[in-house]
């Protein structure tokens, strides 16, 4: 990761930033693929339960829900 690149799980609420890569595959990167959570899209983190975790996204217009686990999978740009 570059010094602008971090893990989705690292950015707070309010935080706006561009997927650059999602580096799972099998069934779980499909999944968040179907989510729109693919290269080049731009998302911000509306809200965060509790105890951190999990993570609401706003991306195209949509909130999902997305664990910690799977978003440490996910590396974005911070903007």
């Amino acid at each position: 990761m570059s010094k602008a690149e971090c893990s989705l799980r690292d950015l707070q609420v309010g935080d706006k930033g561009r997927i650059e890569r999602v580096s799972v595959s099998g069934e779980l990167g499909r999944r968040i693929r179907d989510l729109g959570l693919i290269p080049g899209t731009s998302i911000t983190v509306v809200g965060r339960a509790p105890l951190r975790d999990p993570v609401a996204l706003r991306l195209e217009g949509v909130t999902i829900m997305l664990r910690n686990k799977e978003a440490d999978y996910i590396t974005v740009t911070k903007q």
